[in-house]
């Protein structure tokens, strides 16, 4: 989603005193703010420019930040808005979610975590392939790359925690067979140090590899797919593992499939 560009952020809130306090911190911390004080100027702010976050509140003058949140979805269904209330009900919840929110804070905003949210945003795309198969990894790579996504593809199994030190991984994509050396091994190594990062186990052999893939999944791993990959089907898992992610950041249980 973004690279090396600031992150935008839309702020809209009727409270311009918020609005103001909101701005200053994100300004202070690298991010592009932008403010609007009604749910018609956010629409209209998205129908014309392009945000990487929109932080609204609820309650305003005209429509509500729910109302406006299911019109900017429309213009724009990848761009995560978070809206905000005083008062959140489930209902409120259910309602929000079902116009395209990825979550209700209650107010006062926790910034911290509003500020953790948009540093997972930053980083996101960042995927890592661990597969000995280099045709497999650098096709699979431009197809993910086509999409958005940063990736990185590692075929030796001693340098995969290094990746892991380097940089953020949104999840890892981990073959069960890497030439003389198991897949299973590197996702223990992985699960000791990284206990809640999503790794899921690839293999072209569901029927020979099957005791192996149950193990895997008793030790952790987020699921498994099957060579030839289904390219929806990991693109879904991803952006599910992105959105799971996000509720985690954002006060939410991060549960498994």
């Amino acid at each position: 989603m973004v690279n090396s560009k600031k992150l935008r952020v839309l702020v809209v809130d009727d409270d311009r005193r918020m609005v103001r306090t909101i701005f200053d911190i994100l300004m202070n911390k690298g991010y592009e703010a932008v403010s609007v004080h009604t749910g018609e100027d956010a629409v209209e702010k998205v129908r014309k420019e392009k945000f990487d976050c929109v932080l609204m509140d609820i309650r305003m003058p005209g429509i509500s930040g729910i109302e406006a949140c299911g019109r900017i979805h429309e213009l724009s269904p990848n761009l995560p808005v978070i809206l905000a209330s005083a008062y959140a009900t489930e209902e409120m919840e259910a309602e929000a979610r079902k116009y395209g929110a990825y979550a209700v804070m209650i107010k006062p905003l926790d910034l911290q975590r509003v500020l953790s949210f948009l540093s997972l945003l930053m980083n996101e795309e960042s995927i890592l392939i661990v597969d000995d198969d280099t045709r497999f990894s650098m096709t699979l790579k431009d197809i993910l790359k086509a999409r958005g996504y940063r990736v990185q593809t590692e075929s030796n199994p001693e340098k995969v925690l290094g990746h892991m030190e380097q940089n953020y991984k949104l999840v890892v994509l981990l073959d069960l067979k890497l030439g003389d050396a198991d897949g299973l091994d590197v996702l223990k190594e992985l699960r000791a140090k990284y206990p809640s990062k999503p790794v899921v186990l690839v293999t072209g052999y569901r029927e020979e590899m099957a005791g192996s893939i149950q193990k895997g999944l008793q030790i952790g791993a987020y699921t498994c797919l099957y060579k030839p990959l289904e390219i929806e089907k990991l693109l879904e898992l991803i952006r599910d593992v992105s959105r799971r992610k996000v509720a985690e950041i954002l006060g939410e249980e991060f549960e498994k499939l």
